[in-house]
């Protein structure tokens, strides 16, 4: 068996980039890197501060922020920063989480313009589910900022904020070719499986095509083996970015594919299906000397504690301070009849049109890095990863 874990450990590149907005095809001007406004709502300590100048600008305006789950604490943060920033700005905020029902999030959104809110941020459950809605918002004049999850198949969104979901990928792919060194692997072969995101998720795309830029050839010239055969999108996709299908999955191939073999590579899109593969490769009696490369997404406090201790190699840090911030300020342009900050005006097209979007740059986090990014930035407190 590879001792794959301390090879990592060895090998894993620690990468350093915190800036928000770089690999854009439209950068914005030269400027120190971004500092994040406010820590991340029930996570990290810390005031949440105004995004820009204007003190109470936004007083007598309403904005309506409806997310997607409470399942991820990622979708918690996001909301508490943004609610926190557009209150500290004057506004009257309404924050309401869809519980991954589609249904309830578009009752939600149907109240909210019924309330008339002045602009509306939406984190899609269903990214081609919410035309309707979305059509009554613009009827009603209603600006709508699409927040890190694209809205398809409609003209009625103005402004994308994301992080770079296709960056989000390359950044995962990279880690994995670096940390093996497959460039010069030779013979050596490793068997992998992935574990990708909710089809319904435009992002979910964007990250396995990234994964593909750098892995692909990988894949295609037999160093990396997938043993199910499952290598596509449509066949390594976890609906609604499940932690228990993918668990599920990850025992069904444990058992029907490596039942006499070993599983090098989990290569998986979500910090939440990380957590179910090393469930299921703890079951099946996998340790600390055999134990596979698990990558993941969002550095949660779960995941985060899980690199520290050698269960999990890696995870996207995504600082939903900075997105949080970024999105106010967009909000904060629109109401006041300015020009939004946007550094990409030709990657999100959402087959109606191409949408203005401001990205953030995901970072690579693992045991070498993760105290630097998390702690000695303010993202958490050694007290939450104890």
């Amino acid at each position: 068996m590879k001792k794959l874990f301390a090879l990592v450990l060895a090998l894993a590149m620690a990468l350093s980039l915190v800036a928000c907005g770089g690999g854009s095809s439209k950068p914005a001007e030269d400027k120190p890197a971004d500092t994040p406004a406010s820590s991340a709502a029930g996570e990290s300590s810390g005031e949440a501060a105004t995004p820009t100048e204007g003190g109470s600008n936004l007083a007598g305006k309403k904005v309506g922020l409806a997310m997607p789950t409470q399942s991820s604490e990622r979708w918690i943060n996001d909301g508490g920063n943004m609610k926190s920033q557009l209150e500290a700005l004057g506004a009257e905020v309404v924050l309401q989480y869809g519980d991954d029902d589609v249904q309830q999030q578009v009752s939600q959104i149907e109240a909210m313009i019924a309330q008339q809110v002045d602009a509306l941020v939406i984190a899609a459950i269903d990214s081609g589910s919410l035309t309707t809605v979305e059509q009554a918002a613009a009827d009603a004049g209603i600006p709508i900022i699409a927040y890190d999850r694209l809205l398809m198949d409609t003209p009625n969104v103005d402004y994308y904020a994301t992080f770079d979901n296709k960056g989000v990928g390359v950044v995962i792919g990279q880690y994995v070719k670096d940390a093996l060194d497959l460039e010069n692997a030779g013979d050596q072969t490793y068997t992998c499986e992935l574990f990708m995101g909710s089809p319904d998720d435009n992002n979910a795309l964007f990250l396995y095509n990234g994964i593909m830029e750098v892995l692909g050839e990988y894949f295609e010239n037999g160093t990396l083996v997938v043993k199910s055969g499952r290598t596509s999108f449509q066949d390594t996709c976890i609906l609604r970015w499940s932690q228990e299908t993918a668990q599920q999955t990850c025992e069904n191939y444990l058992a029907s594919f490596y039942a006499g073999e070993h599983l090098d590579i989990c290569l998986t899109a979500f910090d939440g299906f990380a957590y179910g593969c090393k469930a299921a490769l703890t079951g099946a009696g996998y340790t600390a000397e055999n134990w596979p490369i698990i990558t993941g997404q969002d550095c949660e406090v779960m995941a985060t504690k899980n690199i520290a201790e050698g269960w999990q190699t890696m995870s996207i840090y995504k600082d939903t301070r900075l997105l949080a911030e970024k999105c106010v300020t967009m909000v904060q342009a629109v109401l006041l009849g300015t020009e939004p900050e946007i550094n990409d005006e030709e990657q999100y097209n959402n087959g109606v049109k191409v949408v203005p979007t401001y990205m953030c740059t995901p970072v690579a986090v693992d045991v070498n890095n993760y105290k630097e990014m998390l702690i000695d930035s303010g993202y958490y407190t050694e007290d939450q990863l104890k």
